[in-house]
């Protein structure tokens, strides 16, 4: 499933501030919009981590960073907490937003399968438009990557 050039598909999910965010309602901003398996982990956390330290730089481009995964609010609320995450965490229990982004797969781990979420990033432009996927994301220089490309875009 390639999304880059279509329509961002939209969602509505809980976040970790107890509001509800709808995609949509960020038209006219640049969304980062990243998918990842579960808080509290290694690598999650060096990842979230990975983009609250980019927060400055995005936020200076106008980019809004929102972190998906389907962990509940409660599980969000302390992850957010203890890494001073200044981004929401949505919750998406049902993978409603995991299965329109193509997200939700079947992930083979220590010879066990399982569905779950392949770790992913999107760039959807102000229009709601996606301009850059990244599947199968490796943590490590991934927000780099991410801040190269907004960084390019906003040259061109």
């Amino acid at each position: 499933m390639d999304l880059t050039d279509k329509q961002a598909p939209d969602f509505t999910l809980q976040a970790n501030d107890g509001t509800e965010v709808t995609l949509s309602d960020y038209r006219g901003q640049t969304v980062v919009l990243y998918f990842y398996p579960k808080d509290m982990t290694p690598g999650c956390t060096t990842q979230a981590c990975d983009f609250r330290d980019a927060i400055p730089d995005l936020q200076a481009e106008d980019v809004v960073v929102l972190g998906v995964s389907p962990d509940p609010i409660e599980k969000h609320e302390k992850f957010a907490s203890k890494h001073e995450l200044p981004f929401l965490l949505l919750s998406d229990p049902e993978q409603d937003a995991a299965n329109k982004y193509g997200v939700w797969q079947l992930k083979k781990n220590f010879g066990k399968e399982s569905m779950g979420i392949v770790r992913s990033t999107f760039v959807i432009n102000p229009d709601g438009v996606v301009t850059k996927e990244w599947r199968k994301v490796r943590v490590d220089g991934h927000v780099d990557e991410v801040r190269a490309y907004l960084t390019e875009k906003s040259e061109a």
